[in-house]
């Protein structure tokens, strides 16, 4: 290791990160074995593709579904995953896709219009696992906050409009395979990336597809190749940029003082009853102001109160917002994520992103931004909507980061479709959506702030 080096991972270190095996990063390294013993399990969401992240102890439940296999479920009772053997995914799969040709026939949605500033969501029915266990009934039927509308014809939302032209993708220069590196030099790369405008999504020292799709991005537009591996050659390139990846930063009154409120419930009337849908602690403001996982930041800041003002932290220094003028947005939906270019067609921007799902995907061809919302509100309509509990009424939600759709509303020329922000930073391009375009809220206002009425969004499929 070069002395370079050495002064820069000692700088980092001293800046308070966590060295620790990239192995605990990777889902697939051995969630564990198979009953009977000879073999590893993969972690497969319910679109069929491999989680590349272990989730945390805090993040999901192990229950199992009526074929007795394991299901990792979220705090809403979302599927998150089922626990395959590795050499029964073929198998897993065929079912999976003779479930959703089942399924499609017989699912209960709900549709509605969304407009800036007033958003109208619905969300349509989730997978029911029928689990063994005791699970609360919000599991079988249940809304998702940080999810929007579909089409208002359930037939009309997976096609193609006549005078639409099918976009084409445009392939990638691959990313260099990440070797052993700590958790210390990930978090350089993705700050770094971040600092660039190609979104890593949280930052979180893992390494993940969120940070390969980021160096992907960077290489297609720089044309050149950045090795990740090169821990000294990034941290000069930070030094060049904003200096180290980290910083320190001292609470303040307002931070402490928020407003805040003490949770988000579920249920849409409750939703209601708040005077804002704010943030519900210091540190979650915190992990969103600077590009953090939540979890993340208390690693680096142990034992601190974060409700003290004076209080000094250390945090994730990402750098300016990039303010480049975009010309044109794609919408990639197997790569799940967002490029928006300028008027020269060069790369500018990609932010890892939530599209659509299988049961209600996202539109297909080209459509253009039509509003632009910053703090949008949100309007429940249970005659357009999905019926939400026992709510028969319009119910309107006040703005905040923890709105169904986040901090920005952009809405498109196709109705009820918009790109928009979540509450929930650490699953965007992890989970599904319903149709729309998720960002983190940050990666939202950046963009947001870049493109105009009119920029035309492809959606590629």
């Amino acid at each position: 290791m070069t002395s370079a080096t050495r002064t820069g991972l000692s700088l980092l270190a001293a800046a308070g990160f966590l060295a620790v095996d990239l192995a605990s990063a990777f889902a697939q390294e051995g969630y564990g074995r198979n009953r009977r013993g000879n073999g590893d399990v993969m972690l497969v969401t319910p679109e069929g593709e491999i989680l590349d992240y272990m989730p945390g102890s805090d993040e999901v439940r192990t229950m199992r579904d009526r074929r007795g296999r394991t299901v990792l479920v979220d705090n809403w009772g979302n599927v998150v995953a089922t626990v395959v053997p590795s050499e029964g995914y073929g198998a897993y799969r065929r079912q999976q896709e003779a479930d959703v040709y089942s399924n499609r026939r017989t699912r209960d949605r709900g549709y509605g219009y969304s407009e800036p500033g007033d958003v109208t969501g619905s969300i349509p029915d989730y997978r029911d696992p029928a689990y063994r266990d005791v699970v609360p009934p919000s599991v079988e039927r249940n809304e998702l906050p940080n999810s929007l509308p579909g089409l208002i014809d359930g037939d009309e939302q997976a096609a193609i409009d006549p005078q639409y032209d099918q976009p084409m993708r445009q392939s990638m220069p691959p990313a260099i395979s990440v070797k052993s590196k700590s958790r210390a030099e990930i978090t350089a790369l993705q700050v770094f990336l971040d600092r660039e405008g190609f979104s890593p999504g949280v930052i979180d020292g893992k390494m993940g597809s969120n940070v390969t799709k980021a160096i992907e991005a960077f290489q297609q537009s720089t044309g050149e190749t950045l090795d990740p591996n090169n821990t000294e050659d990034i941290l000069e390139r930070l030094r060049m940029n904003g200096g180290l990846p980290i910083t320190s930063y001292t609470i303040t009154a307002a931070d402490a003082s928020g407003p805040y409120v003490a949770s988000i419930p579920d249920d849409y009337a409750h939703k209601a009853m708040l005077p804002h849908m704010s943030f519900t602690s210091t540190t979650e403001m915190l992990g969103e102001k600077f590009h953090m996982d939540e979890t993340y930041l208390r690693e680096l800041n142990p034992g601190v109160d974060f409700t003290i003002p004076g209080t000094i932290i250390k945090v994730i220094n990402p750098g300016e917002n990039r303010k480049e003028k975009v010309a044109r947005i794609v919408a990639d939906k197997a790569r799940k994520q967002v490029l928006a270019y300028d008027a020269a067609d060069k790369l500018v921007a990609a932010y890892p992103a939530t599209i659509g799902s299988s049961d209600t995907p996202s539109p297909s061809g080209t459509v253009n931004v039509e509003r632009i919302a910053l703090n949008p509100g949100y309007t429940y309509n249970p005659k357009i909507n999905f019926k939400q509990g026992n709510n028969d009424k319009i119910l309107t939600l006040q703005p905040g980061p923890n709105g169904p759709v986040g901090t920005v509303w952009i809405a498109l020329s196709r109705p009820t479709y918009g790109i928009h922000g979540t509450p929930e930073p650490s699953k965007i391009g992890k989970t599904q959506s319903h149709g729309c375009v998720r960002l983190t809220n940050w990666d939202a206002t950046e963009l947001a702030k870049m493109v105009s009425v009119g920029v035309t969004v492809e959606f590629v499929d």
